[in-house]
């Protein structure tokens, strides 16, 4: 383990993990050198990258908060950068072992082999949908969303892309949009991405980036349920449905609907994940 940054405060894979998509979550940032980035074909769930060169810039363009830096592996890029973070007043946390968890021959074996117990969940950068990380990804749907169609922004907008720019159009004008406003485009007829076998496009989106969490997963049968006319592939799945059809007739506007979604999804998120990790205690939790 290297000493020479030690004072910057470390925050293990482990420790991490549970922090991911939440909505009061540390912003995660990846400062791996341009040329690292662009060399590796993934990224942290929830991170945006900011070029080395430029944290000062970021670190001055909005108010101070909490962070986790993360580079390579853990090393001198992430501790330059939390440096200039914490001198701008930002909190901040350094990602142990970096993206690549730690390094052969500089951390300690037991160091290594400890950061591996966790394997953080990672977005494959896609190209063809806008997700290389180094500009916000724009996305295009039909108008009047129920399920997918807020689903799918949920997940961009937790794990994929904070900076992700939505459209919602006319059914009719979908691939037009996607064509002219430089979209990717989702859940309609002739999409990108749409419904994957049995599954609905919030299944597409998390196979396409590589996305495979039990949490997410199990969200993704409750959404499956509620989008596909399959309310017996999770309990829960009747109950989205019910409050997307009922938000939907209180918000005329799509973006608003959008907003007002999001804790929703955040709160059925935040009940898989614990379903996951201790399925005895959250049942008791339920009880009334």
């Amino acid at each position: 383990m290297d000493t020479a940054f030690s004072e910057i405060p470390l925050i293990s894979p482990r420790a991490l993990m549970p922090l991911l998509g939440r909505p009061q979550s540390p912003l995660l940032l990846d400062v791996r050198r341009r040329g690292t980035f662009a060399a590796h074909a993934t990224w942290i769930a929830g991170a945006c990258w900011v070029d080395p060169e430029r944290v000062n810039e970021f670190a001055s363009s909005r108010a101070p908060g909490e962070v986790v830096v993360y580079c390579q592996y853990g090393h001198i890029v992430s501790a330059e950068a939390a440096k200039v973070l914490r001198a701008a007043g930002w909190r901040v946390q350094k990602l142990a072992g970096g993206i690549a968890g730690g390094e052969v021959g500089v951390d300690a074996s037991e160091d290594i082999a400890e950061w591996a117990c966790t394997e953080l969940p990672k977005v494959h950068k896609r190209e063809d949908w806008g997700l290389t990380g180094l500009a916000p990804s724009r996305w295009v749907t039909r108008a009047r969303p129920k399920i997918d169609r807020i689903a799918c922004p949920w997940l961009v907008r937790r794990f994929i892309d904070l900076s992700a720019v939505f459209f919602y159009v006319p059914p009719s004008q979908v691939l037009a949009a996607a064509s002219e406003r430089g979209a990717v485009s989702f859940d309609a007829e002739g999409a990108q991405i749409a419904h994957l076998g049995d599954g609905c496009t919030f299944d597409a989106l998390l196979h396409g980036t590589g996305l495979n969490t039990p949490a997410l997963n199990l969200l993704a049968t409750i959404v499956r349920g509620a989008d596909t006319g399959r309310p017996s592939l999770a309990d829960a799945s009747c109950g989205l449905l019910a409050i997307s059809l009922g938000m939907s007739r209180i918000h005329s506007d799509d973006h608003s609907l959008l907003e007002a979604m999001m804790p929703v999804y955040d709160a059925l998120y935040a009940w898989c994940s614990a379903q996951i990790s201790c399925p005895v205690e959250a049942a008791k939790k339920g009880q009334p």
